[in-house]
């Protein structure tokens, strides 16, 4: 998909006006126009209303991915010129997050790096669900607290935390009156989960939907795609759909409209520190030391 006119067409959503779109990205208007039709006919239906300018459903979906596409071709350029100035010396300690990480485990392994390594920048990168693997191995971060265990040789990883698997619904979903006692993996089988991009690794599928021995292969009815916890608490709450996740998210993601209820006979799952396997950077070495040290005893380390 040609980022260019992706962002034509994301400008002229959010300035309602082509000729306005135009002057923010220094265009003519007949060359942001084609860029839209180019889309429209690419993708086979209309993305925008023209009088007046609004996006159509399809539109609105399509601007969301394009904001996150965007978004990602941005830091990828800035990640290349980074390397490309040799900026080796001082390069700061990538630290992937999955959502909330590795739950309290999380900040507290920053915060005692930092202490133990002030001269070693920290720079936090937030992970949607199809980058589980792909983070480490496209050397984007160093060192990422993911869930649940990457099924790949080439990543090295460090049980943190091992929780109770929960499923979030809408506050109007039967479901949601068992939030204090919970329910059973046959009662969220059928559950409309969202859907994840085709791209997404097999492992976080299957965590996100209870594929294995004990669950099986839920039939993800939702007509809502999700790459960020924030974009499966937006559909759970208006009632579009339904997300998994482990006991800890209900402490970080406490939003209106959804329940989180636990799933009594699901197997627990794992949150986890990965990096490249044989990573022989000190820093990370230091930071994964660290980490799993905490997470076994926090109280020397999260001590002032």
């Amino acid at each position: 998909m040609d980022l260019r006119r992706l962002s034509s067409f994301l400008a002229v959503v959010e300035e309602g006006h082509f000729g306005r779109a135009a002057t923010r990205l220094f265009l003519s208007p007949a060359a942001v126009t084609g860029h839209v039709q180019q889309l429209e006919r690419d993708l086979g239906t209309q993305l925008l209303h023209r009088s007046p300018v609004s996006p159509t459903t399809a539109g609105e979906r399509l601007a969301g991915h394009a904001r996150t596409l965007l978004a990602a071709a941005n830091a990828a350029v800035d990640d290349v010129m980074e390397v490309a100035r040799g900026r080796e010396d001082g390069r700061p300690l990538r630290v992937g997050v999955m959502g909330h990480g590795s739950a309290e485990v999380t900040p507290a392994a920053v915060n005692a790096f930092r202490r133990a390594r002030p001269e070693t920048p920290v720079k936090l990168v937030q992970l949607n669900f199809t980058e589980h693997s792909s983070a480490l191995n496209e050397d984007r971060v160093d060192v990422a607290f993911v869930r649940p265990v990457p099924d790949d040789d080439r990543i090295a990883v460090d049980v943190l935390t091992t929780e109770r698997r929960i499923v979030g619904v809408s506050a109007a979903s039967p479901l949601a009156d068992a939030a204090a006692t919970g329910v059973y993996l046959a009662d969220v089988l059928d559950l409309p989960f969202l859907r994840l991009p085709r791209h997404t690794p097999q492992p976080f599928t299957d965590y996100l939907y209870f594929a294995g021995p004990r669950g099986g292969e839920a039939p993800r009815r939702s007509p809502d795609c999700a790459l960020t916890p924030q974009d499966i608490l937006t559909s759970v709450a208006s009632g579009r759909g339904a997300g998994s996740g482990l006991e800890s998210f209900a402490r970080y993601y406490p939003w209106p409209g959804a329940v989180y209820v636990p799933v009594l006979d699901a197997p627990w799952a794992h949150s986890v520190l990965a990096t490249r396997a044989g990573d022989g950077d000190p820093e990370v070495r230091i930071f994964r030391a660290l980490t799993v040290a905490l997470a076994r005893d926090p109280g020397p380390f999260t001590a002032r």
